[in-house]
């Protein structure tokens, strides 16, 4: 795990944030735009509670995923990629190392 460990260089830390920060946003907007369109379906109180459900448990992922610590921003970063909300491109700035390990966490 030396990648954890690794130290940042400011030039990554920038990059990072730049990164870190672009990918909350976007999955927020997204978010935004669901729960846009569920509310505008609502018609019952079961639909009311079913939206209040999802957003709990997309404000626990939404959470959870967003903590910003530099050890573990390879794991965060893998993950997001994985996921679509950032791109290996946008992580252009960190060593090739950190680059090849979160993308051989996001293949995976």
């Amino acid at each position: 795990m030396q990648v954890m460990n690794a130290e940042w260089t400011t030039v990554e830390e920038n990059t990072a944030r730049k990164a870190f920060d672009t990918a909350y946003k976007r999955e927020i907007s997204a978010l935004i735009e669901s729960v846009r369109y569920q509310a505008s379906s609502l018609a019952e109180v079961d639909d009311m509670w079913r939206l209040h459900d999802f957003l709990s448990v997309k404000r626990h992922e939404v959470d959870g995923r967003y903590d910003y610590h530099l050890p573990m921003l390879v794991f965060i970063f893998a993950g997001l990629v994985k996921d679509g909300w950032l791109s290996l491109d946008e992580l252009e700035g960190l060593n090739a190392n950190k680059i090849a390990k979160i993308a051989a966490l996001a293949c995976m």
